[in-house]
């Protein structure tokens, strides 16, 4: 078996764009695959061009040497772009075969070792009243473990991208601890803060909190410096869960053998793919750190993280993006008439051979891809801050 062809899909579905590959092959079975970096999906679309370009005519079998071959023959290998291409290219690989040798890919990678994956949901609701209702409303659907936006008081309501992280931490303390008031001991609480605050301004959030208010708390700092983090780490008790910027191993291996890190937040679609990912989750194995995927792109991505989930035995909860309707968020029923459902507030382990999803090629090149750029933060002085 020979790959005959890669294409690249940048389409916008839902509310956002998805960067969608499909490889081909000589004996017509085909694997799709799905790369992370929103926003700057057209970059990764020429990533994988050049790619195509080395994979034409290989074996698509031999995934963990083309993985090897496509990080290691550059000379400025590595970084976000590069892998997020190698991510898509990766996941198809085993797509094809998975299909070729009539399996699930969950057996390709050791076995099934749970029958479900556990997930959270999350509400952006205000910091007020309707964050209550909202959490509430979650856990009356099943929702054992939610993930809480931060959010600062508004006093312009012209001005949605001023945020002041000073402003956001005593407000955001309070009405975390009235949630976890209302909701009692049992319900995993966490918040996300999405690398919005520095050193002293996290430390002063998690030292607002009672003891024991979160379960989690995600990308409070950026995280291009471990020794930053590892300061942080010495200021708070809270658990941390980092890494869904993390592009190989590499990155992630700081945070775990220092023990910075309680909950690994790999992205399947950034760090590498399935391949990489198995390497990250055998190292956060052996510092007893369990998997907490990053899951905000489409039904492909969901499709590999569960693959990934069902075979490893360090695993806690996967992101899965859903309306207090119970609708799953970032996916398209036309664009992907084979994909993972949602059953309550899990999924299950499929057994069709393959990932488990399809695409349909002629829909997507009917519709557009939209110019999408995350908002550009700044505070009241007019400095640029971190979305």
């Amino acid at each position: 078996m020979k790959i005959t062809d890669i294409k690249s899909f940048p389409v916008w579905v839902a509310n956002r764009n998805q960067m969608v590959i499909k490889i081909e092959t000589d004996e017509g079975i085909y694997g799709l695959g799905e790369s992370g970096l929103s926003s700057l999906e057209l970059a990764v679309a020429g990533v994988v061009q050049h790619y195509r370009q080395t994979l034409i005519g290989k074996d698509p079998m031999q995934r963990g040497r083309h993985w090897q071959e496509l990080y290691r023959s550059q000379y400025f290998e590595g970084g976000r772009t590069l892998t997020a291409a190698q991510s898509a290219i990766d996941m198809a690989l085993y797509d094809i075969a998975g299909k070729a040798l009539g399996v699930p890919v969950y057996q390709l990678l050791g076995g099934k070792q749970r029958d479900y994956i556990p997930c959270f949901a999350t509400t952006l609701a205000p910091m007020g009243p309707q964050l209550l209702d909202n959490v509430h409303a979650l856990l009356d659907d099943g929702w054992n473990a939610i993930r809480i936006g931060a959010s600062s008081p508004s006093t312009d309501e012209q001005d949605n991208f001023i945020f002041e992280p000073r402003e956001s931490i005593g407000f955001t303390a309070t009405w975390i601890t009235k949630v976890r008031e209302a909701v009692g001991p049992d319900p995993v609480l966490g918040v996300e803060y999405h690398h919005r605050l520095s050193v002293p301004e996290a430390a002063s959030f998690c030292q607002r909190l009672p003891s024991g208010t979160l379960d989690f708390l995600e990308e409070p700092i950026r995280d291009e410096c471990p020794e930053a983090y590892e300061a942080l780490r010495k200021m708070t008790n809270v658990p941390f869960a980092i890494g869904e910027e993390f592009s190989s191993k590499w990155q992630f291996l700081p945070y775990l053998e220092r023990g910075i890190t309680n909950f690994a937040r790999l992205d399947i679609c950034n760090v590498g793919g399935l391949t990489e990912a198995m390497k990250v989750a055998g190292l956060a194995e052996a510092h007893y750190i369990d998997l907490m995927p990053h899951n905000p792109l489409g039904p492909i991505c969901t499709a590999a993280t569960i693959h990934l989930g069902a075979a490893v035995p360090n695993f806690a909860w996967m992101e899965v993006w859903v309306s207090l309707a119970g609708e799953y968020r970032h996916s398209d029923d036309e664009l992907f008439p084979v994909q993972p459902r949602l059953e309550g507030t899990r999924f299950p382990v499929p057994d069709t051979p393959g990932l488990g999803v399809d695409f349909n090629e002629e829909l997507a090149l009917e519709k557009p891809f939209k110019y999408w750029e995350a908002p550009h933060l700044r505070r009241r002085d007019g400095s640029v801050t971190n979305w």
